[in-house]
């Protein structure tokens, strides 16, 4: 489904590489984590994916076919983007029904009478919620919010940044629940970009490491969940993990 080709992104002509000669492929139906410390370049790779970064070099493809860098509207049918800060994402003065609406109106599609109760009702919202603002929700319903959001168009990929990352710890486990439970649902690809190996263990069929640009290390997540990397950067991140949790549950 989704192809990447030596993917390499410069902020100036004179600074060095933020993603430099990254490559890999995601196979329809699969999800494939992207991991790595802040900084390396993980996030970068999606917004290159996404569109959001037109100035990069390699090749990115979808079905096959070669993205030109500017991406058509046709590509935002196909591939949307759940972003990490459910505070940022949405509007603070729009109702939720109106940012839900937001990408058919993009699309100039029809609005079907029941698509933004269907929308709320997949993620496990109240159909009340669509008169409801952003700052009268918690931070896990707004990023319900932008899940729902992203799903409107019936893509067949999505690019999940870092999506539970700003929320509390009690409702990580609930959103990532709910993209499992969409993505079996909807045959979804998905490619999920986190520093936390937990989140990539229990979401992610395949695994990317990165670091200072340059994936250093892939492996399934069997691997990962038997503790097993071989890249001594993998084990940093993998005793990392687990000191930060053993410190959590202490």
């Amino acid at each position: 489904m989704i192809e990447v080709r030596d993917l390499g992104v410069r902020f100036a002509a004179d600074a060095p590489p933020v993603v430099a000669g990254v490559s890999f492929t995601v196979e329809t139906g699969e999800t494939f984590g992207l991991v790595g410390e802040s900084g390396c370049g993980k996030s970068t790779v999606l917004r290159a994916l996404a569109g959001l970064i037109t100035d990069y070099a390699g090749e990115v493809r979808l079905d096959g076919a070669a993205l030109p860098a500017a991406r058509p509207r046709s590509f935002f049918k196909r591939v949307q983007m759940v972003f990490q800060d459910p505070y940022g994402s949405l509007h603070p003065r729009q109702t939720i029904q109106a940012q839900l609406l937001e990408p058919l109106r993009n699309q100039a599609l029809a609005r079907p009478a029941d698509a933004v109760g269907a929308a709320l009702d997949a993620v496990g919202l109240p159909r009340t919620a669509a008169f409801r603002f952003p700052h009268q929700l918690s931070g896990g319903q707004r990023q319900r919010v932008a899940i729902a959001r992203a799903l409107m168009l019936q893509p067949d990929i999505l690019l999940l940044d870092e999506p539970t990352s700003a929320l509390d710890v009690s409702v990580q486990a609930e959103i990532l629940n709910l993209l499992m439970d969409l993505r079996a649902q909807r045959n979804l690809t998905c490619i999920l970009v986190s520093h936390d190996l937990a989140v990539v263990a229990h979401m992610c069929h395949r695994i990317a490491v990165m670091q200072g640009g340059r994936i250093v290390d892939s492996f399934d997540a069997a691997t990962l969940r038997a503790g097993q990397p071989a890249h001594p950067y993998t084990q940093e991140l993998l005793a990392a993990s687990e000191a930060y949790g053993e410190g959590a549950a202490g």
